[in-house]
């Protein structure tokens, strides 16, 4: 890799850095563009992109093995470091017969949970010797680096075997009192599914799974959570009802009703959480629901009454238990985000009004 091949692309990923974006955008046609935010600006001072660029860009941070895949797939995860800079999450995919390149910024250290903004509740999941913990929410939401703070919990606090399952693998984790093996699909594994097959057999304690993106994916989760692994995981759900529905969902009509017991019995948690800009302009603020599981929400689960979650969550609250409404609200009535934002962003509006009239 020669520097003058990399010079544009560290030029972009420092200005970035220095304005604290999260994400950057090359796309032939189009200047460079970055999220600060969560909007999306055009970085000054830049020309339009050219295909050369692109290639370019390409050629210098993917190995001859990646830029085959690419080529096959026509689309690739992967993730870089640059030293000085950080480390990297990276998207190419093809569009309008170029390739279009979507970068986001990974910290070297993992953030400490009290730095997240999420209630103190969700750190005590970790403390499970098993069972299923899900973090859901919409993609750019900061589920990963939620999953990576539990993570860095355990591997803390307790002597574990953890194995992570990611594609890429965005975080570092270090051997501090457990020992953390993290495989990267693509890398060490064909696909999900494989590779938490393979993790049941490599003696874990905790393992977690990127993203369960597919049925087979899902079905070996719930079995190594019922079994005495503590599994934590993500989906692209917001809220903790939608993520009930779609792993049931994911499961043939004849296999739900098994799918649902299965689920019951070792769900332990749900945190879902979104990213909004706060009103100053300083940052962004993590907004969050959060079920905890009680006998009252395993048997709606077992009965089909999933919908039902909702007024758990909204009576459990000296549990440790909220809604999104309800936190969009406090957040908005502390003056944190502004009132479009909330409404913009609120599963329910009505529900919304209710909390933001109890004030």
């Amino acid at each position: 890799m020669t520097e003058h091949k990399t010079e544009y692309l560290d030029q972009l990923l420092s200005y970035c850095s220095q304005n604290r974006a999260t994400d950057l955008h090359i796309c032939v046609g189009s200047r460079p563009m970055m999220r600060v935010n969560s909007r999306l600006t055009t970085i000054p001072d830049t020309e339009i992109v050219m295909p050369a660029a692109v290639n370019i860009i390409v050629e210098s941070i993917l190995s001859e093995k990646k830029r085959e895949a690419l080529r096959i797939h026509r689309v690739l995860d992967f993730s870089f470091s640059r030293p000085g800079m950080g480390r990297f999450r990276c998207n190419i995919y093809q569009q309008r017969g170029t390739y279009a390149i979507a970068i986001r910024t990974l910290p070297f250290e993992i953030p400490a949970f009290d730095s997240l903004g999420l209630p103190s509740v969700v750190e005590t999941f970790v403390h499970k010797s098993k069972g299923l913990i899900l973090c859901t929410g919409a993609t750019g939401s900061g589920k990963s680096t939620t999953l990576a703070s539990l993570v860095n919990l355990i591997n803390l606090n307790y002597n574990s075997h953890i194995i992570t399952i990611e594609d890429p693998v965005e975080y570092l984790h270090k051997h501090r009192k457990s020992l953390v093996t993290q495989r990267e699909i693509g890398e060490d594994a064909d696909n999900f599914a494989i590779a938490l097959r393979s993790a049941l057999r490599g003696d874990p304690d905790v393992i977690m799974v990127g993203e369960m993106r597919d049925p087979e994916t899902i079905s070996i989760a719930l079995t190594a959570a019922e079994t005495g692994h503590l599994v934590l995981s993500t989906l692209h759900t917001v809220g903790a009802a939608k993520a009930i529905d779609r792993i049931i969902d994911a499961f043939p009509a004849g296999q739900q009703t098994q799918a649902r017991t299965q689920l019951a019995t070792v769900l332990e948690g749900i945190v879902s959480q979104q990213l909004l800009p706060r009103a100053d302009g300083s940052g962004l603020v993590v907004a969050s629901e959060v079920l905890i599981m009680t006998s009252a929400a395993r048997n709606l689960i077992r009965e089909g009454k999933h919908y039902q979650v909702n007024s758990i969550m909204q009576t459990g609250q000296s549990l440790g238990m909220q809604l999104m409404e309800a936190d969009l609200a406090r957040l908005h009535l502390e003056g944190v985000i502004e009132l479009e934002e909330a409404e913009l962003r609120a599963p329910d509006p009505q529900l919304l009004k209710q909390f933001l009239n109890r004030r």
